[in-house]
């Protein structure tokens, strides 16, 4: 499964790790995903996402049934 968060679409960064010596090698930030239930009272289900933490707080201030709806405009399978 992708690193990519459903609701903001944050995928890992990549970059260089450099040590004290100055050698570089490759890396990446992972994005703080988690996979959480969320209830559904219009369609009276529960909704399996896979999001980020900033995800969860977009989802918190906008409402799960806003979130849900751009989700579906964009054509995401739920």
């Amino acid at each position: 499964m992708s690193a990519v968060c459903q609701v903001t679409g944050r995928k890992p960064g990549y970059g260089k790790q450099v040590s004290h010596s100055h050698r570089r090698t490759s890396r990446r930030w992972e994005p703080n995903l988690q996979n959480r239930r969320y209830f559904v009272p219009s369609e009276g289900r529960w909704v399996r996402l896979r999001v980020s933490v900033k995800g969860m707080k977009t989802i918190d201030k906008r409402g799960i049934e806003a979130v849900l709806a751009e989700l579906k405009a964009r054509g995401v399978k739920l």
